[in-house]
């Protein structure tokens, strides 16, 4: 598989990948993500990045990126949103492919993590990540304010 950074052109590409994996993850009913709205966020805001995977010239899995930062280390992480293989390509080693691709941007970068959630349920994600010598956050609890609450909280 060659890894390469998504350009513009292949925003209809990434929609269609998060489409996929919110089926997956039995989410699709909360995908609002258009190719605009992914075009500003990620090449006019420049808010995230993306690595896509390709085989033969055909995209098979996506890797979607941020940095955040850790107080306590005083310098910056890498916040993994997604990690995408199409089912047909899992067990190829892809999704490791694209874990080493993010650490070897995370040793040039000189950012001190990389963090990532998974949803409860999805056990062989869990054990593919715990392969990897990931460690389970279990000390956190995960919160979320949506642009509901957001606006409430803001009083707008």
């Amino acid at each position: 598989m060659k890894v390469r950074l998504a350009t513009r052109k292949d925003t209809q590409t990434i929609l269609d990948l998060i489409i996929e994996l919110a089926v997956y993850e039995k989410l699709e009913h909360e995908v609002t993500a258009t190719v605009e709205i992914l075009e500003e966020w990620l090449f006019d805001k420049e808010k995230a990045k993306v690595l896509l995977g390709e085989v033969n010239g055909k995209v098979v899995g996506y890797c979607l990126y941020f940095y955040n930062f850790s107080t306590f280390l005083g310098k910056a992480g890498i916040y993994i949103e997604d990690l995408y293989v199409k089912k047909e390509y899992r067990g190829s080693g892809y999704g490791k492919q694209f874990f080493k691709e993010v650490a070897m941007i995370a040793v040039d970068e000189d950012c001190q993590r990389i963090d990532w959630s998974c949803l409860k349920w999805n056990k062989p994600s869990i054990e593919f990540y715990e392969s990897l010598g990931a460690k389970a956050q279990e000390e956190w609890v995960g919160f979320r304010l949506t642009i509901e609450d957001i606006k409430r909280l803001a009083g707008k």
